[in-house]
């Protein structure tokens, strides 16, 4: 598990904090990469990852001029992440743990499966 604190909610600025599962669909180990972030910070309590979220996005916009992509948006990454987890066979109340929906419609709006990936998840359970 993962604590997010202050998420992002329009209607509350503070107190947001969420716990989130850390879920293994990459093939990378979620709580290794953040242990090692954690021994690399040192046990000082602070942020695992203490960057400010403007730098991030400036150097992600930076990243996507050097390399000539338009109309790309950081956000964007988000809509991109929650279609992956449905394909990956994932409920919309497991996806909305992830993503910090609160009202499925909104996840839904963020979600365009491909007809073809509706048979994955069964292909992979017979497997």
């Amino acid at each position: 598990m993962l604590l997010i604190r202050d998420r992002k909610d329009p209607r509350r600025k503070s107190g947001n904090n969420q716990r989130i599962p850390l879920l293994d669909v990459t093939g990378y180990d979620a709580c290794a990469i953040i242990e090692e972030q954690r021994a690399s910070v040192g046990e000082s309590g602070g942020r695992i990852f203490p960057f400010n979220g403007k730098s991030v996005g400036t150097a992600f916009r930076r990243q996507c001029r050097e390399l000539k992509i338009e109309d790309l948006h950081f956000h964007d990454l988000r809509h991109e992440g929650t279609s992956r987890l449905f394909e990956a066979g994932f409920s919309i109340e497991q996806v909305s743990l992830v993503t910090g929906h609160k009202d499925w419609k909104m996840l839904r709006r963020y979600t365009h499966l491909k007809p073809e990936a509706l048979h994955q998840p069964r292909v992979r359970r017979a497997a």
